[in-house]
């Protein structure tokens, strides 16, 4: 059994989990996304999460957030892989936008 770190952070009132390990195994990262090995390869073939090395997985903490999120779209939006890829890039270039206007202002 693989022991995975975690703290709850809370956040506007809602509760997030945030794991302390650098780094994690495809099996390790599975289990803290809620999810299947087959389906993280997914995200990984639809380039929605990072690939840092093409024979060893390693995942770090915040690639469980995107992946959660990844996960959030496609079940609300019944959304393919490629679609969730897409909303993905642009939710991130909204969020680099509102810091720039931030930063700005």
């Amino acid at each position: 059994m693989t022991t995975i770190h975690y703290r709850e952070i809370t956040t506007q009132g809602a509760q997030h989990p945030e794991i302390v390990d650098d780094e994690l195994s495809l099996d390790q990262f599975a289990q803290a996304c809620g999810q299947t090995q087959s389906w993280i390869l997914q995200l990984l073939e639809y380039e929605i999460l990072p690939t840092r090395s093409q024979q060893v997985y390693t995942f770090l903490s915040d690639d469980v957030t995107r992946a959660r999120r990844a996960y959030r779209l496609q079940r609300d939006f019944d959304a393919s892989f490629s679609a969730v890829a897409m909303m993905l890039d642009l939710i991130d270039e909204v969020q680099q936008l509102r810091r720039q206007v931030k930063f700005v202002h």
